[in-house]
């Protein structure tokens, strides 16, 4: 599954979703990860918010997790509808220590919200190659 970060410098989970410069993605696997790219946003758009939200969801569109420190009420409604499911975690938590409790979550039993996004997953294509 392709899981984005909201990060200021591909590292760190730092930024909020409206704010960030870029989203770091991965593809995340029981068999292992795979860094695939920054994805930046546009400097110097003048969109309005709506504008601003959609641009980003269109960025990660492809993803099923989006990892963040903050998201407001009316993009993670947009995010959520779209399928890919916000997760808030600690300012300036690193990206891999993320992608390690995912791995672990994906190793065990994972919880039920991960069980739907990985079943989902399986039958929309949407898990990549």
């Amino acid at each position: 599954m392709k899981v984005a970060f909201a990060t200021e410098d591909g590292v760190l989970v730092n930024a909020h979703f409206g704010q960030s410069p870029m989203f770091t993605v991965f593809e995340i696997r029981h068999s292992g990860v795979q860094f695939l790219e920054h994805r930046r946003i546009a400097l110097g758009s003048d969109e309005n918010e709506a504008g601003k939200i959609a641009s980003r969801i269109g960025l990660i569109e492809d993803c099923a997790l989006i990892f963040l420190v903050q998201i407001g009420a009316s993009a993670a409604a947009q995010v959520t509808k779209r399928t890919i499911m916000p997760v808030k975690v600690a300012f300036g938590s690193t990206i891999e220590e993320q992608i390690q409790r995912l791995q672990n979550m994906l190793a065990r039993n994972p919880p039920m919200w991960l069980a739907k996004i990985l079943h989902a997953e399986e039958g929309s294509g949407k898990a990549g190659s």
